[in-house]
């Protein structure tokens, strides 16, 4: 179950501060010097002291945004321009930030190269890592290669970070020889291997058949004491998983929480798809019942593998419906398959919308930019399903800017998207850390008659609050119906202003929650407490310690809790049994 702890922030603390006003009065020099008077300065000053101007503090992470932005949207000869005119001073930590936000790759090898010629600049290990990862990952295994041949004759620090990463980025592209020399090299040269490396080099075995080896590399980390982490585990289950070895690898399932180390999501989701895989429902029942109990769910994708899965077996679904109640029964039946259907593909009645549809089909979506680009500009309207089509498919590939093209031509032209089109657009955007156009996205598809859901609403709130943007959380809040301003949105609006380092204005929000006749739940309590506690609020933590507690008590008592309640607890109470 999707499970969501105290909310983690900085708190920024503000100090009013004045600086004081100085008076300068002459006095006549030939007159006696008279005692002061109470009334002396009891004139009003005719010109009234203006404010002072104070600059905005700029963070790191806006000139890191700032930086990323020029990079993807701008030429490069227009992107050195401005570079060189930003007021920073380029460091390490700098261009590694930049570089990890992914940036496209041409891009960012250029950018690579031009940063390397600033004064007072030198590339290091940090840097040449993160710049071999992008290449690994797009599959320029050469590129990666004449990175790391570049670090070794510059005579650079070369880790065990690094060396990891190469090996599973040639286990990724095929090259499974290639990536045992790097390890045998990397323990050659006297490089002492992490958790990290030990768990990538032992999925790249187990991921080859390479069973005795794999198993050698597992004791031999165990023997340098190196404890295992989650991930090392769950490489070590999948695989049993998929050898059939069922009872061994939820022994391990089980022998992992007895020595402190607890399945996260990610794990249960591997482990149930292997499951569906092999079409077997009872170590699928185990892992939903540890799930229920620690408030983690599934991705949709994998519920819905899970639900077939039951059903093909013939057995009963309750458990995996009481873990995940914010699915509901209705959503699953009136899905459907994203395909478009308005036109005959053979003989297509309207010449447009059948180039777009063959366009979409051979997945050549830059073509689908540039014709619904020149479609736009000649004001031609298509159909909602086609437009719905092209932007699942865009968010499929994470092509947000052809997904955000999509959006603002059916703005444009009045088209309604359906609803699963607007949810895949904002999940799109929230990944790709982009806020901006979520906002205008979430109106529209509230004036064109669909609805967030608590749920959904809830996570968005809460999920803006993470991202420090407080700002849009609230107009996402101010959008929704009433029927959805409840416990679960308010506590996750309260949660944003704590984030954001601003606890009166969290408190202000839990206030006129209470005014319009709303009772916090749980959940909304220990938002409210690990909050306080945060902006070292002690006081107001304990007061609402004690309602929390006095609340626990009476929970057993109720017969029935709403579910916007059982919402608001799934997504932020700790130690709520379910």
């Amino acid at each position: 179950m999707l499970r969501i702890n105290y909310l983690h922030g900085l708190a920024a603390n503000f100090r009013n501060w004045n600086r004081p006003l100085k008076f300068l009065h002459s006095l006549h020099q030939n007159k006696r010097r008279k005692p002061r008077t109470k009334h002396k300065f009891t004139k009003a000053l005719k010109t009234p002291m203006k404010p002072f101007d104070v600059e905005p503090k700029v963070y790191m992470r806006d000139t890191i945004s700032n930086i990323y932005k020029i990079l993807k949207y701008s030429t490069w000869e227009s992107a050195e321009t401005q570079l060189k005119q930003l007021p920073i001073r380029w460091d390490s930590f700098t261009v590694n930030q930049v570089l990890k936000t992914h940036p496209p790759m041409e891009k960012a090898w250029l950018f690579f190269n031009w940063v390397g010629k600033v004064k007072s600049f030198k590339h290091d290990q940090f840097t040449y890592t993160t710049m071999l990862d992008i290449f690994g990952e797009a599959g320029r295994v050469s590129s990666m290669k004449y990175l790391f041949q570049q670090m070794q004759e510059k005579g650079l620090k070369i880790d065990a970070v690094t060396y990891t990463s190469i090996l599973h980025w040639l286990s990724k592209s095929g090259d499974v020889g290639g990536a045992v020399e790097t390890w045998e090299e990397m323990r050659g040269k006297g490089c002492f291997p992490t958790v990290v490396s030990y768990t990538a080099y032992m999925k790249v075995l187990f991921d080859n058949q390479r069973v005795k080896e794999g198993t050698a590399v597992y004791k031999e980390m165990l023997q340098s004491g190196i404890s295992p982490n989650c991930h090392t585990y769950t490489v070590l289950m999948e695989y049993l998983f998929g050898a059939g070895k069922y009872e061994e690898a939820l022994e391990i399932f089980s022998k992992m929480q007895e020595a402190g180390v607890k399945p996260d999501k990610a794990a249960c989701n591997i482990l149930v798809e292997k499951c569906c895989k092999a079409g077997e429902t009872w170590p699928i029942i185990q892992i939903l019942q540890y799930m229920k109990e620690n408030h983690l769910v599934l991705r949709y994708p994998i519920f819905l593998l899970a639900l077939e899965t039951f059903k093909a077996a013939g057995e009963r679904d309750a458990l995996l419906r009481q873990v995940h109640p914010h699915i509901s029964v209705e959503c699953i039946d009136n899905e459907r398959v994203v395909e478009y259907k308005g036109n005959d593909f053979e003989d297509p009645s309207s010449l447009d919308r059948g180039l777009v549809w063959v366009l979409l089909k051979k997945q050549n979506l830059q073509a689908v930019d540039s014709l619904l680009t020149e479609l736009m500009d000649k004001n031609i309207k298509l159909d909602s399903e086609l437009m719905s089509a092209i932007v699942h498919v865009n968010c499929g590939h994470c092509r947000v800017d052809g997904a955000l093209l999509t959006f603002k031509y059916s703005v444009k032209t009045g088209i309604k998207l359906e609803r699963t089109a607007y949810l895949a657009l904002i999940g799109c955007l929230i990944r790709s850390n982009t806020f901006t156009d979520i906002v205008e996205i979430v109106v529209e598809m509230t004036s064109t008659g669909h609805s967030l859901g608590v749920y959904l609403a809830s996570l968005l709130i809460y999920r803006l609050g993470c991202a420090r943007r407080p700002t849009c959380a609230a107009k996402i809040f101010d959008s929704l119906p009433d029927d959805q301003k409840c416990v679960a949105t308010y506590t996750a609006l309260v949660g944003v202003y704590f984030a954001a380092g601003t606890a009166d204005k969290g408190l202000k929000i839990y206030k006129t929650m209470r005014k319009k006749g709303i009772y916090p739940s749980l959940g909304t309590y220990c938002v409210l407490v690990a909050g306080l506690e945060k902006l070292s609020r002690v006081s107001n933590a304990e007061t609402y310690r004690k309602e929390k507690k006095s609340l626990w008590k009476d929970a057993y008592f109720r017969e029935s809790i709403p579910m916007e309640e059982k919402i608001c607890d799934l997504l932020f109470a700790r130690d709520v049994v379910s």
